[in-house]
């Protein structure tokens, strides 16, 4: 393991001799990628669950096409890390991983759009739900899509680190840039998803197998790859990368250590505070996806009194649709928060004493939020109730009440996509692992958590006759843990921390 730890070193001295960090022009260009990668992760959450239950999937089994996700990042982030760790390309050791997954990008899409088209080509009856060949085509387009949006955010967190050589002033400005680009992108992504015109920018989107839902789909995702070649194009172009060339061991050899071995020294070396930071981490993704999973589908189905299955009436199926677009504003409004609240974390977090103790605070604010959809729920389902089953929709302060949930869920949010790696970058220093293989570890104890939520959240709801909340109220009380967990079990880091390597925002 000596040999592990000695390659190791090696890539961080290698990342960090520069001779001095990179003008901050181009550690925004870098950073501005993030917002392409979440533009289209934006259209994920907000309309791929809803389009599978029109293509026929029932709702109970619609979370496990999330599995895609868990299952790639749980491999496909740290071989990429580790690779692009030792990466000897003349273009770089980031630079042709960030290419590769854009590639693929733009080759999901293709398949996720046109899924409905293809799968009627094959002899899809569209009046005999579910539609096989076309889920079949959207479920593999997904899955690359999931593989490429790993290839893409390991090896640009870590370009990002690259970049700031050490320097803990511009390692900060990094990843608040990087934290604001994300927030551009989710708002871009939930205000395209929110608008139901959309298609009529791109007309010929719309076809007999590809009705108005479908159509404003595949709009979205054309504007998502077309941004996304753009910045990842530009900021390739414009921001070079030096070869980096391995350092030869005494007997004049490269050092070599297998992947499997890597990571196995990584999560041997652990000590207690990296154990503990895994846990609270698991549980707080715990309580975030099953409402990222499902917060459209909560606005279409529980809020609105909509219905997304194929066999639904027209008019059930509008008002789930119009539950859907209301969703997607308010995760515009949830985006325009994280952006605003990214900026602000390092301020916020020494006001308060800590990253501990922020973390803590906020996942109290998480648990209440997710406790309050019930509230929600209750009162439209009230309204209908007392309306006949009204046909129109919520009332305006119940929807006023929805939206104000996804905008404060912005605080708890921010802190989630930082924090954890900020502290993982402390507490795992001398874990023996490189940039992008120290990022695939954290990303362990988020993707383990989402396969649970995936395979387990649509039969936990069934049990509880359907619907979202089920998963909801699950989620609040994990969230409150992780707060309890964070506060009283989690070590402060302490306050001569090194510059953080990973690319989150952190305290000093």
């Amino acid at each position: 393991m000596e040999k592990a730890s000695n390659g190791s070193a090696a890539l961080e001295m290698q990342s960090s001799e520069l001779d001095q960090p990179a003008a901050l022009r181009k550690i925004i260009s870098v950073s501005s990628i993030a917002a392409g990668v979440q533009f289209g992760w934006a259209l994920q959450l907000s309309l791929l669950t809803p389009y599978v239950q029109l293509l026929g999937i029932p709702h109970k089994w619609a979370s496990l096409i999330w599995l895609c996700g868990p299952i790639s990042g749980m491999l496909v982030q740290p071989i990429v890390g580790y690779h692009s760790d030792r990466c000897t390309s003349r273009f770089g050791r980031r630079r042709p991983f960030i290419v590769a997954g854009a590639g693929l990008v733009t080759v999901a899409v293709f398949l996720i759009g046109y899924a409905a088209d293809i799968g009627h080509s094959m002899g899809d009856q569209l009046d005999k739900p579910p539609r096989t060949r076309a889920i079949a085509i959207f479920a593999l387009g997904f899955w690359i899509l999931d593989v490429a949006n790993n290839t893409l955010q390991g090896p640009c967190r870590a370009f990002l680190a690259d970049l700031s050589a050490g320097n803990a002033k511009k390692t900060r400005t990094a990843n608040a840039f990087f934290s604001f680009f994300m927030a551009v992108g989710n708002v871009l992504g939930y205000a395209a998803g929110s608008y139901k015109n959309l298609y009529k920018v791109v007309p010929f989107t719309m076809t007999k197998s590809c009705d108005l839902y479908c159509a404003n789909l595949k709009t979205c995702f054309f504007l998502s790859i077309t941004l996304l070649l753009f910045v990842t194009l530009m900021s390739l172009c414009y921001v070079t990368e030096k070869p980096w060339t391995p350092e030869p061991t005494a007997d004049g050899k490269a050092s070599s250590v297998p992947f499997f071995g890597e990571i196995f020294g990584a999560f041997k070396e652990l000590k207690r505070p990296m154990w503990m930071l895994l846990i609270v981490t698991a549980l707080n993704w715990i309580a975030w996806f099953p409402f990222l999973l499902f917060d459209t589908d909560w606005m279409g189905r529980e809020v609105y009194g909509g219905n997304s299955d194929a066999t639904a009436t027209d008019a059930s199926k509008k008002l789930y649709n119009d539950g859907v677009r209301a969703g997607a504003l308010g995760l515009m409004l949830n985006a325009i928060v994280l952006g605003f609240m990214s900026l602000g974390v390092e301020w916020v977090g020494r006001k308060m004493g800590g990253a501990k103790r922020l973390w803590g605070a906020v996942n109290f604010i998480l648990a209440i939020c997710l406790a309050m959809t019930v509230v929600v729920t209750k009162q439209a389902e009230d309204h209908r109730r007392d309306h006949g089953g009204a046909k129109t929709g919520p009332p305006g302060n119940v929807t006023a009440g929805a939206l104000t949930l996804f905008a404060v869920l912005g605080i708890p949010q921010a802190i989630t996509f930082s924090i954890p790696f900020a502290l993982a970058s402390i507490f795992s220093t001398n874990s023996g692992a490189g940039q992008g293989l120290s990022l695939g570890v954290l990303n362990l104890a988020i993707v383990v958590p989402q396969m649970v939520v995936s395979v387990g959240g649509g039969p936990f709801d069934e049990l509880f006759h359907g619907g979202n909340i089920p998963a909801f109220v699950l989620g609040a009380i994990a969230a409150a843990v992780s707060g309890i967990l964070a506060l009283t079990v989690l070590p402060s880091p302490p306050p001569d921390a090194p510059a953080f390597k990973t690319g989150a925002m952190g305290f000093h």
